[in-house]
């Protein structure tokens, strides 16, 4: 670990920074590119954006109204060519690279697709950014399933190893190699023959929050079949995930961004941002909590059938995020489910989504300055 720099008062997210910044951003039409998206926006950042259509109908991005604030370009990662190209055209200071196939259950059955967006995808994102003179940060999310998960009941660390039992988790795996291996070979402040950035990889737990309306995933299926007046279906009400509201970790992102591009390489490694302890449920708690804030007929019900494999428990040490960005969640997880219904509520009754959306990130950094 290369020495830290910085008191406790500079390590705090600085509004200031991110005005005027030139931010590029894959998967800007996904869940987490929308909020990230709407914040940079709100931050006062000139983004762009680089990604496929949005993945579902209804989508945040189309509700939130994110192409309005931001120049937005449809393609496909796989592309390289037509990636460095729209790269080259922004110029960007700071690339965030958050697009990728994050389904696991869709992974099983198309594990090339999978492999080849996560995998090249990643490694197109990193060849555009090192002929791109005008980055100086990239930062590349992957995900908590990146670790070769043995079902421990302690947190994985930032340094242990990578793996995956599913396509989905291996192919995460495989992208932290891969960042790994870019940033030693072309980003390493050593190398003064060539341009170098820093680069930073970022592994947060299960996200939720409004707006998502992915297939197979938990609260997304429960809060659409609550709206249905039906019950939803429970694969594993057992198992154990790190839950967390979206905002958390992309505070968390934007926060070692900033410390990117003041210390560069001190800070150009792989970071965990996950809730606490207390907030690793078990799903059949989670789907609980969230029929009771509902309230209106909300049921559940084991799904019947064999299911794929799926990690049972998982959780991440983030203390070095809280130590060395002065980072923690600022919502419980039964704070974030319920600010997650009523965005979902908030949709159901008819409302503008793209006020509500932005007042929930506004409401958020109140909370962060407390």
């Amino acid at each position: 670990m290369a020495e830290w720099l910085g008191t406790l008062e500079d390590l705090a997210m600085n509004r200031m920074f991110w005005h005027t910044k030139k931010v590029f951003i894959t998967g800007h039409t996904g869940f987490k590119g929308s909020w990230i998206s709407l914040w940079l926006q709100l931050l006062g950042a000139q983004a762009s954006g680089f990604a496929l259509q949005p993945p579902t109908s209804p989508s945040l991005f189309d509700l939130g109204e994110v192409s309005r604030g931001m120049h937005s370009q449809i393609g496909d990662i796989r592309d390289l060519p037509a990636l460095q190209s729209a790269m080259k055209r922004e110029q960007p200071d700071i690339v965030i690279h958050m697009a990728a196939q994050p389904l696991v259950r869709y992974a099983y059955q198309n594990p090339v697709e999978t492999f080849d967006t996560n995998v090249m995808g990643t490694v197109h994102v990193l060849e555009a950014a090192r002929h791109c003179d005008s980055v100086r940060v990239v930062l590349c999310v992957t995900s908590d399933k990146c670790y070769e998960n043995r079902e421990w009941v302690w947190g994985y660390r930032e340094n242990d190893p990578m793996g995956g039992h599913d396509p989905y988790s291996g192919s995460k795996g495989c992208s932290e190699l891969v960042v790994a291996a870019y940033r030693r070979s072309f980003f390493s402040s050593e190398r003064q023959d060539r341009h170098t950035a820093a680069i930073a990889s970022v592994r947060a737990g299960n996200v939720i929050g409004g707006g998502d309306w992915a297939k197979d995933r938990l609260v997304p299926d429960a809060l659409k079949a609550f709206m249905e007046s039906r019950p939803v279906c429970v694969r594993n009400p057992h198992a154990v995930r790190p839950w967390q509201f979206v905002l958390d970790p992309l505070a968390g992102y934007l926060r070692l961004v900033e410390k990117l591009w003041d210390s560069g390489g001190a800070f150009a490694e792989g970071w965990n941002f996950g809730p606490g302890d207390e907030d690793a449920r078990p799903v059949q708690w989670v789907v609980e909590k969230l029929a009771e804030f509902w309230s209106e007929r909300a049921s559940w019900q084991v799904a019947e059938g064999q299911h794929a494999h799926e990690a049972h428990y998982l959780k991440l040490d983030c203390s070095k995020a809280r130590e060395h960005l002065q980072w923690k969640p600022r919502l419980s997880l039964t704070e974030a489910l319920a600010w997650t219904v009523a965005w979902y509520r908030g949709f159901q009754d008819g409302k503008k989504m793209a006020i509500l959306t932005k007042k929930q990130i506004t409401d958020y950094e109140m909370l962060d300055r407390t």
